[in-house]
């Protein structure tokens, strides 16, 4: 029987949120808030008065509005907001309703405490997924094995994965090196597989089971350590992937071998989708 069931309680806007908010005053002129749209990669910004949001700027207020003119004059002050404990997908609902990108998080004091944007809704959705399939594949584990199995989430050091993929798609590699640079990414998922003399100790190894784009992605851009669902099996079993491994000669994540000869399936659909358009 697995001890690590899966997480299906949604989770909160407080586990997505981000915490560090740049914030405008309402005193602040039009023309200056633009320099600091066109210096950063913001669209807009709440309007606060010390901690208290009392209004929000967009860029698309700011087109037609004199550099000149004080925030407070353009702003839009009729806001919605979110609390921290709210639903994520409760948050997702309003984002989706009103057309708006980003929900300024108060509590319950009415103070700024963050900000909640439609990436990050997408983020926890993408992440969301991830538990059903550790669910899923603890299951096949102890079906196909007779192990019982356990779970925990944590940091795992890339040098230590064994690769069970021999090929990644260079186009989709790119993809995933956005996401990461945007903090969108999906916890890989490994096994930890003790070894077959029963041994306590063991090389630290980990099977990986999913994730073999995104640790790619990770590793080029100097990513020592990423987020990890670790399976932890309770006896030592022959996998699959393991002799996927040995036949493929992987040993390590360098031995993955990028292609660019050909497309991801995922960039192959919306390229195609792109065409039909033009």
């Amino acid at each position: 029987m697995s001890d690590g069931q899966s997480e299906l309680s949604a989770p909160a806007v407080k586990e997505y949120m981000t915490r560090d908010v740049a914030t405008v005053s309402p005193d602040d002129t039009v023309g200056g808030t633009v320099d600091r749209i066109l210096d950063s990669d913001h669209n807009g910004f709440p309007v606060t008065d010390g901690r208290t949001v009392v209004g929000f700027i967009s860029a698309r207020d700011l087109l037609s509005a004199d550099g000149d003119a004080p925030l407070f004059t353009v702003m839009t002050d009729d806001i919605i907001v979110a609390h921290p404990e709210m639903d994520v997908n409760d948050a997702a609902r309003v984002i989706l309703r009103s057309g708006i990108q980003k929900l300024p998080v108060v509590d319950d004091a009415g103070n700024l405490v963050g900000i909640i944007s439609n990436t990050d809704v997408i983020r926890s959705q993408i992440e969301r997924a991830t538990p059903e399939k550790v669910g899923k594949l603890m299951r096949t584990l102890e079906e196909i094995h007779g192990v019982s199995t356990s779970e925990e989430r944590r940091e795992i050091p890339l040098s230590n994965l064994l690769p069970t993929q021999a090929r990644v798609y260079a186009d989709e590699l790119e993809g995933r090196r956005y996401e990461l640079e945007r903090g969108l990414a999906e916890p890989l998922v490994v096994i930890d597989n003790p070894s077959a003399s029963g041994e306590l100790e063991d090389d630290g190894t980990l099977v990986l089971a999913d994730g073999h784009h995104r640790v790619m992605a990770a590793h080029r851009l100097g990513i020592e350590e990423m987020d990890a669902y670790v399976i932890a099996i309770a006896d030592h079993v022959e996998l699959g992937m393991e002799k996927t491994a040995r036949k493929e000669g992987l040993q390590s994540i360098t031995d993955i071998d990028v292609v660019d000869y050909a497309r991801h399936p995922l960039v192959e659909t919306t390229k195609r989708f792109q065409d039909d358009e033009t």
